[in-house]
């Protein structure tokens, strides 16, 4: 499968469509990096007694803590990322 971006545009600005990702051809190594800048995820935790919400990269990094689930999915959303919950 090509990975590559095609050349050809479909979008009215001109810019190139990307070409579909096929993940099985990934490397361990790149499959373990997709989504990091993407993609955050939020699950509750207690620290030091007190209830709240982590923000996560896509790779465990911790970005944040927020006291709701809101403001976590807000913070994400505004970092222009996709937030995924994690039960």
């Amino acid at each position: 499968m090509n990975m590559n971006p095609t050349n050809h545009s479909d979008d009215p600005n001109g810019m190139p469509t990307p070409a579909p990702l096929d993940i099985r051809a990934m490397s361990p190594e790149e499959f373990a990096r997709f989504g990091v800048t993407q993609l955050a995820y939020v699950k509750p935790v207690v620290v030091n007694g007190t209830e709240g919400f982590a923000i996560h990269a896509a790779d465990g990094t911790p970005m944040a803590i927020a006291d709701n689930r809101e403001v976590a999915l807000a913070a994400i959303v505004q970092h222009e990322m996709v937030p995924v919950l994690v039960h």
